[in-house]
């Protein structure tokens, strides 16, 4: 067995960086960005007004001084005029400084009577005025790589880039394997059950921007094993769920060699997940997760998304972990590495009394896997600890 940090170093060693893809901006929301976005113009692309009130010369705005209003300059529709002395154009938040304008009183620091406007006694000192450029200039660049945010999008469109560039969506062939799986909505037999992992791996895939592909179940037999590989010939990484142990019916393992799995590693030191085994397939990378499902979720957080991360190029490192405070003491952990299910509150991590790693319902109230170092000794309530959210 190798431990964690290891299995993971192997995981890298074996995925590369995808190609990448145009896309138009509207579909880009949680894409990888691959080159960086340049803007091709300024923004704002003129001096703005950044109120609704009166452009005029600042070194006039003296207080309960007295102006004449000889136009309007609204967002789309500026003023083109001059404005001279004792002059000011009405105007609204967003429109272009008039020529001859560089400060904003705000209208309600005036008192408005047909086309003359009053200042009053008090005002403020601030120009009001979004100077041209401000946000962004030509050449300006948003840089890569980044998963895009609303807020890059944004950027973006105002930036007048149509098109982005983004790495090529993972493809992940997930393939659950076992005689004691049916789909939910069908009626298991008196030895079956639901079979559940998939689910929860394939919301955490499109979760972390890669596309998941479900395949048919893969049943305890050579030849079930085979067609299921066959399926997945496509896919940049093939994650087989359960079948990976040394168990009578565990076949997953030899079915993927006889095919020319390049074998990296099997077992690691963890719980829960232990039966956990990588190498290459061809041009695919598999990986290959325990059948319990608490076990194929945690592997899923630890190695399977960091996997993804690399493959979009987002550089190779581990699921990156904070701190908590223990709300309550714990025993020492024996030789593995321990993920345990636990909850988050603030600055406190309560972890569940009961961690088999065959009860999903424990996982779904957790917000977090707190990690517990091999052999690491009693913990006291206060000290803090290592966890993953989730």
């Amino acid at each position: 067995m190798i431990t964690v940090a290891k299995a993971l170093d192997a995981i890298f060693d074996l995925v590369r960086p995808l190609g990448t893809e145009e896309v138009p901006l509207a579909d880009a929301a949680n894409r990888t960005l691959a080159a960086p976005i340049t803007a091709s113009r300024l923004q704002p692309p003129f001096a703005a007004s950044a109120m609704d009130g009166y452009a005029l010369n600042g070194v006039e705005a003296d207080p309960e001084a007295m102006f004449r209003v000889i136009g309007e300059s609204a967002a789309g529709h500026g003023f083109h005029g001059h404005v001279g002395p004792g002059e000011c154009v009405r105007i609204f938040t967003g429109a272009p400084m008039p020529d001859g304008a560089d400060r904003v009183i705000i209208q309600e620091d005036v008192e408005r009577k047909g086309d003359l406007i009053t200042l009053a006694r008090k005002l403020d000192t601030v120009p009001h005025v979004r100077p041209a450029g401000a946000d962004f200039a030509p050449g300006d660049t948003i840089p890569a790589p980044r998963v895009l945010s609303p807020a890059d999008l944004a950027l973006a469109a105002a930036m007048n880039v149509p098109t982005l560039t983004v790495t090529r969506k993972p493809i992940i062939a997930l393939m659950a394997t076992g005689d004691e799986l049916v789909m939910p909505g069908e009626t298991p037999g008196p030895d079956q059950i639901i079979a559940s992992n998939a689910f929860g791996l394939k919301a955490l895939i499109e979760a972390n921007g890669g596309h998941a592909r479900m395949l048919p179940i893969a049943r305890d037999n050579a030849d079930s094993l085979r067609t299921a590989f066959d399926l997945a010939a496509d896919a940049d990484l093939i994650v087989t769920i359960g079948g990976a142990s040394v168990g009578d019916h565990d076949l997953v393992g030899d079915v993927a060699a006889e095919l020319g799995m390049e074998q990296s590693f099997y077992k690691v030191l963890m719980r829960p997940g232990k039966p956990l085994m990588a190498g290459r397939m061809g041009n695919a990378v598999m990986i290959g997760l325990p059948g319990n499902p608490v076990s194929s979720m945690v592997c899923g957080h630890v190695f399977l998304v960091p996997a993804m991360r690399a493959m979009l190029g987002l550089g190779t490192a581990a699921a990156p972990r904070k701190t908590a405070i223990l709300a309550a003491p714990l025993k020492a952990n024996g030789p593995r590495e321990h993920y345990m299910r636990a909850r988050v509150d603030g600055d406190e991590i309560t972890i569940f009394d009961s961690q088999d790693s065959a009860l999903l319902s424990v996982l779904s109230q957790a917000n977090a896997l707190a990690i517990r170092p091999a052999s690491d000794p009693a913990r006291e309530a206060g000290e803090r600890l290592d966890y993953l959210p989730i």
